[in-house]
């Protein structure tokens, strides 16, 4: 089954916790802190694989978790960092944030990467917290947290021509007969119920890939019939086949509907080369057709040649035209050639929102360095009281209006006021 888009939920390893530890060796009474710093988090990659054409896969595994970084250890043993996780996507897979609609990448080359979420770094030991002063410090940390994002896929197939036409005019014939893909071919609209890709070599060293778009109809850019879903898949090819129903009442009709329809979907379509083929010329009613449909094309500036898939009459000259056309367009546009990891806002931006029972402080900074805390070490909570004082947290609640006792919640975290 053809799926061209599919939403995911995608989330980086939490980084392994720092250890709190002394060396404890006989005849060693005071041998210092020995913890180790945690593991980093796996990191979310997204990856082009370039046999993939389908987003299918996505269908029955829409979460994916990287592994978190092994912990910290005594004698200064740093936790194991935690491996990549790749998602392996098709060439041509758009990436945009679902939550926020912003287009994070535009994956289209081979093997190509984009980085989705970090992975957290690990927690210091606290070995790195030894001073003159603290030569004892009962303060570490937890891993940093991962990152959570939830994806919508969306893909665009790459072919170098797309094949495009109304409903039964012989696309998927054409197809079939120019190359092996094998599309269902009936005498009905809307056999094709999904795209169709496949290669055609015409030497040694030439081939095309070619794309059969399913049956446009009047409407198709508002989602009439097939055509909404599909009509992306053409801004991606270089050249189009413009393939006309040689028993229709009126083929020049169905061009300019079928063009008319490409324009209102994407302006861009306009501008791409068109080459048009009159099909279905082993019927003596197209072949009395084609001499009025030839000179109508010829006055709105196209050379249309005249075919019959059925039977194979006249398929070489077309793709050599074809050839001809794709050698001569420019490369099609992609969004976003090189992946880019887009940081966060500053993460020490805040803001502190009142609620029953206390005050809610909302911010990345404050939240992360709360999970990342050993609660129950008195060094590390001072070293939490230091951090809210830093960042302004401290001297806003006052401001507000805090008053002893009341509660400060921070992410899952409850904390009492004391001046």
């Amino acid at each position: 089954m053809f799926i061209d888009e599919a939403k995911i939920s995608v989330a980086s390893g939490k980084g392994g916790d720092g250890a709190v530890h002394f060396r404890r060796e006989k005849f060693v009474p005071r041998g210092g802190p020995d913890g180790g710093d945690g593991g980093r988090g796996g990191d979310v990659v997204l990856r082009v694989k370039h046999t993939m054409n389908t987003l299918h896969s996505f269908q029955f595994n829409q979460k994916f978790l990287a592994s978190p970084g092994g912990n910290g250890a005594k004698q200064k043993m740093t936790g194991r960092s935690a491996n990549t996780l790749y998602i392996d996507v098709p060439p041509g897979t758009l990436v945009y944030d679902d939550d926020t609609g912003e287009l994070l990448g535009d994956l289209v080359e081979r093997d190509q990467e984009l980085l989705i979420c970090k992975g957290g770094r690990g927690g210091r030991g606290n070995v790195h917290f030894v001073s003159a002063r603290h030569q004892v410090p009962r303060v570490g940390e937890k891993g940093e947290p991962g990152e959570e994002k939830n994806l919508r896929l969306e893909l665009k197939l790459i072919a170098d021509v797309g094949i495009v036409g109304v409903p039964n005019a012989g696309k998927s014939s054409f197809l079939a007969a120019v190359t092996n893909a094998t599309p269902k071919i009936a005498d009905y609209p809307f056999t094709t119920l999904e795209p169709n890709l496949g290669v055609v070599n015409l030497d040694m060293d030439n081939s095309l890939v070619l794309a059969d778009i399913p049956g446009l109809i009047e409407g198709a850019h508002l989602g009439a019939g097939l055509g909404d879903a599909f009509l992306r898949h053409i801004q991606r090819t270089r050249v189009l086949i413009h393939i006309l129903d040689g028993l229709s009442e009126d083929p020049i009709a169905d061009f300019s509907q079928i063009n008319s329809e490409m324009a209102l979907f994407d302006p861009a379509l306009k501008q791409k080369s068109q080459l048009v083929i009159f099909n279905k010329m082993d019927v003596p009613e197209a072949q009395e057709k084609w001499p009025k449909v030839k000179k109508a094309l010829e006055l709105k500036g196209y050379q249309p040649m005249a075919i019959s898939a059925l039977i194979h009459q006249d398929l070489q000259p077309v793709l050599w035209k074809v050839l001809e056309l794709v050698q001569k367009a420019p490369e099609p546009e992609v969004t976003e050639k090189m992946p880019i990891y887009r940081p966060e806002d500053d993460p020490n931006d805040f803001h502190i929102e009142v609620e029953e029972g206390g005050f809610r402080v909302i911010g990345k900074a404050i939240e992360r360095a709360a999970k990342m805390t050993y609660w129950e070490h008195e060094g590390s909570l001072r070293r939490f009281q230091k951090l809210m004082e830093t960042l302004g947290v401290e001297s806003t609640l006052r401001d507000m209006g805090i008053e002893e006792g009341q509660s400060v919640f921070i992410d899952d975290y409850e904390l009492e006021w004391q001046d």
